[in-house]
């Protein structure tokens, strides 16, 4: 599984070199936090709203720890998106690493 960790993240972040971010939490959790200008397709959305994304495109999949994103991320490549990562460790992971002013739960 392609995976990109959250320090991979920041740096291609920093370097103003986004990929497409997509949270599949559930909306309560992006109320507690969530990384800007991320598109938010809960996940058992998802299937009905792969159009919102572009197959070309670059994605990083996130969710609270890494589990449901990975899950996603493996859906959307068997429907042909070819550049498709799970943030490994998930936004968790992020906040302990890279931002630990972030909110964690």
């Amino acid at each position: 599984m392609d995976e990109i960790t959250p320090q991979e993240l920041k740096a291609r972040i920093d370097a103003q070199n986004v990929p497409v971010l997509v949270d599949v939490r559930q909306d309560w959790e992006t109320k507690l936090c969530r990384l800007p200008n991320a598109v938010h397709i809960p996940i058992e959305e998802v299937e009905f709203r792969t159009d919102e994304l572009n197959p070309d495109d670059e994605i990083v999949v996130y969710c609270h720890q890494g589990v449901r994103s990975a899950a996603v991320a493996h859906y959307l490549r068997g429907l042909g998106f070819r550049n498709v990562k799970n943030l490994m460790g998930g936004l968790d992971s992020w906040a302990r690493t890279v931002d630990p002013g972030m909110r964690r739960y």
